[in-house]
């Protein structure tokens, strides 16, 4: 079955780095394009980036452009989200999610809490 686990969350200060990681398992990753979210407390889940099969495509919100950095490794069937100059802004719950055969698979979530 298709399983999600991220890791690499924490309590980091502002202007801060931390880099995501999302480990992937029963399908074949080197096929699909992956994502990260964000959820942030009382506020709707959002796409912060994507990454396609190959990962020679990327894509970002707005608001981390420049900031954030998502990548692949095919072998190792995992995706990361480095992510530098964190602001509060920043501080959600971070989701990979991979669509398979129509269907939407996602992690179990780890926590990014920016604060001083």
């Amino acid at each position: 079955q298709v399983q999600l686990v991220e890791s690499g969350g924490g309590l980091v200060q502002p202007g801060g780095s931390l880099r995501l990681s999302c480990a992937a398992s029963g399908f074949t990753f080197s096929s699909y394009g992956l994502s990260w979210y964000r959820q942030a407390p009382g506020k709707e889940r959002e796409l912060v980036a994507r990454i396609s099969s190959a990962g020679g495509g990327t894509n970002y919100a707005a608001s981390v452009k420049g900031r954030f950095t998502i990548s692949r490794d095919n072998a190792k069937n995992t995706v990361y989200l480095q992510m530098s100059r964190l602001n509060t802004e920043d501080t959600a719950v971070y989701y990979c999610k991979v669509r398979v055969m129509a269907n939407d698979y996602w992690g179990q979530g780890t926590q990014v809490t920016v604060s001083s």
